[in-house]
């Protein structure tokens, strides 16, 4: 009994690394679309982590992408080449700009038949940008045993390539030049043509969709989505300062720009230094609150507020042209509320609300009605100008016979326009 367990537990050890180690028979089918940013290359890296530890060997990056950041596709670049699978690009319909790092950067590249691929330079478009672009791109075609001359001038006007390219035009090629000129690997419709031509006929297609945390950040960091998070944070804000207390519209503005930020730092956009220095506005905004009058905290907790959120965003002018627009916005539903008669401690701090009626102890000498020989007496000493009850009436007065203390009778002398003069009595 002993002997033949010892002899089943051998065939076990024996076969656990035929077991693990043997391939899967799926085939993954990774989209990489919209912008490239640091979602794409976390939802690269998960895929690609997934299929190691599924023992799937073949993956297809399905491209269709204007491009977008440079170093979000160096990474993706980098994963693939370090990544051991065989891995394929199939351009379904565009790959430019940082799409084409990604697409040379696969040991196989197809395309349909109106897919196109190039013009992939940078923006903004400076020598020092273009000679690093140009680096990358042409050190993954050699890499890849492709033409890098050809991939360089998709990122460069000033190559010019013989019958293919003048100096001053960005190459951008269809999918049959791109198989003249050795850049593609072939022409598809679709999946099973590539498996075909990959000899991969018996496997499974599996779509590996991004997950919802990625698609979230990717949304978010969307220009338009961030200037409409923008734009509903800040006006929540505002409702918020007008209502008593913190409610609906405080837990929507905290949401927005939460959204918002976490959206464009996950993504790439920016860092968390932006988020810091908003925090900071905030913070100086909340002292202006507490200090008395309108001063240097709240000039420069607005002045951090916005600059945090220009930080932010994916280009000056994408992030100047949202604020712009919340900005806007926002002072249009702050007018609105203040002529509704709408009070806020912070408004109210900005902005001259202080009447000189009755009810605040202010009387102007019409509304006084008095005359001269008219009793009263003094609630504040005359410096010689103070305040004093007459007819039962709190109106500022002129001593004309020097200081005057507090509770004093006096009488009134004289009055000239909107002057009114009195002495002891």
């Amino acid at each position: 009994m002993k002997k033949k367990f010892s002899l089943l537990l051998f065939f076990i050890i024996l076969f656990i690394p035929v077991l693990s180690f043997s391939k899967s028979d799926d085939v993954y089918i990774v989209k990489i679309e919209g912008d490239i940013n640091g979602a794409t290359t976390s939802h690269v890296e998960s895929s690609i982590k997934n299929a190691q530890e599924k023992n799937v060997d073949t993956i297809i990056f399905e491209i269709d992408t204007y491009g977008g950041q440079v170093v979000a596709a160096e990474k993706i670049k980098n994963l693939i080449i370090d990544s051991n699978l065989n891995t394929i690009a199939y351009v379904n319909n565009k790959a430019e700009s940082a799409g084409v790092l990604i697409t040379i950067a696969c040991e196989k590249i197809y395309m349909s038949n109106t897919a196109t691929i190039g013009s992939a330079e940078t923006i903004p478009k400076t020598e020092k940008n273009i000679s690093f672009w140009r680096s990358i791109l042409r050190d993954t075609a050699q890499y890849r045993n492709r033409n890098s001359e050809i991939i360089e001038a998709m990122a460069d006007s000033d190559i010019e390539i013989p019958n293919l390219s003048k100096k001053g035009k960005l190459v951008n090629l269809t999918s049959k030049e791109s198989l003249d000129y050795g850049i593609s690997d072939g022409t598809v419709e679709n999946y099973n043509d590539i498996l075909k031509s990959e000899k991969l006929e018996n496997k499974n297609i599996v779509n590996i969709n991004m997950s919802f945390g990625n698609k979230l950040i990717r949304f978010a960091s969307n220009p338009i989505v961030s200037t409409l998070l923008i734009t509903i944070a800040m006006v929540s804000f505002v409702i918020e300062i007008f209502t008593p207390s913190f409610g609906l519209f405080g837990s929507l503005s905290v949401l927005s720009f939460g959204l918002f930020f976490i959206g464009n730092i996950v993504s790439g956009n920016s860092t968390i230094y932006s988020f810091l220095i908003f925090l900071l506005g905030l913070l100086l905004l909340f002292i202006e609150l507490i200090v008395p009058g309108f001063g240097l905290p709240g000039i420069s907790g607005i002045i951090l507020l916005v600059l945090g959120i220009i930080m932010s965003m994916k280009s000056i002018e994408i992030a100047v042209t949202s604020v712009a627009i919340a900005l806007v916005i926002t002072i249009i539903v702050v007018i609105i509320f203040i002529k509704k008669g709408a009070k806020s401690k912070f408004i109210n701090r900005i902005t001259l609300n202080e009447k000189t009626s009755s009810e605040n102890g202010y009387l102007s000498v019409d509304d006084a009605n008095c005359n001269i020989g008219d009793i009263g007496i003094t609630n504040t000493p005359l410096k010689p100008t103070g305040f004093a009850f007459i007819n039962n009436k709190k109106i500022e007065v002129i001593s004309e016979s020097g200081y005057i203390e507090s509770e004093t009778e006096i009488v009134v002398s004289n009055v000239y326009g909107s002057k009114v003069f009195v002495k002891r009595k």
